[in-house]
């Protein structure tokens, strides 16, 4: 795994349910993309108290979601995601720039002295993980690893952080997906820096390989 500059690939979190800020708590386990833009957007201009409760729930009735579907397509992404078992909670998510702006989540569960992970989508497809369990939360740079060596089953290569744009790639140019896949985590906050950089090397590895080609003929 490649390391940038600034980004603190040691920081480990004490816990995966200690909320450090109020908006990590509001957004803790909300579903929706789109929703939770909103709670960001909100309580970003201190507004938060004027969102209507519906858009803070972790999930929604099968009414809200066909409601929320009707604005646009878009809307749904996230919400039908498996609900958070007991005890379980989202630490990192992958967001798509698909039609129905596809959601992939990177969940925690406590387990007698171990942490135990799994990877849901809206799909119900399967995945093979890097590592099942731990006994301490992950570190930033374990988080990463987890993510780059674990496979979506019957997916493409590149591990959970570049598939998706590997997959749109025989039709579009990598600078077309340069914002396809978002990853996140409220808890670590760095994890989308570190992946923006990711993507920009992707896109420039492509660009290179074209000055190499055009230099041979």
């Amino acid at each position: 795994m490649k390391r940038y500059k600034e980004i603190d690939y040691t920081f480990q979190p004490e816990s995966y349910w200690l909320d450090s800020t109020v908006l990590q708590a509001l957004l803790r386990d909300v579903k929706g993309v789109q929703r939770r833009k909103m709670i960001v957007d909100y309580y970003e201009n201190g507004t938060i108290d004027q969102l209507e409760d519906t858009f803070l729930q972790a999930s929604l009735s099968e009414d809200q979601r066909q409601r929320f579907g009707l604005i646009h397509p878009s809307f749904m992404g996230g919400e039908y995601l498996p609900d958070c078992i007991a005890g379980e909670t989202e630490i990192a998510r992958i967001e798509l720039e698909s039609t129905l702006a596809d959601v992939t989540s990177i969940r925690a569960k406590r387990e007698g002295d171990e942490y135990r992970y799994s990877v849901v989508d809206e799909h119900g497809d399967t995945y093979s993980l890097q590592i099942e369990t731990s006994v301490d939360s992950l570190t930033l740079d374990e988080l990463i690893d987890f993510i780059d060596y674990s496979e979506q089953n019957g997916g493409w290569p590149g591990g959970l952080s570049l598939c998706y744009n590997n997959a749109n790639n025989e039709s579009l140019s990598r600078e077309r997906l340069r914002n396809f896949t978002r990853i996140s985590s409220e808890i670590y906050p760095q994890l989308e820096e570190h992946y923006e950089n990711v993507f920009s090397d992707w896109i420039a590895e492509e660009q290179e390989e074209g000055v190499e080609h055009l230099e041979k003929e």
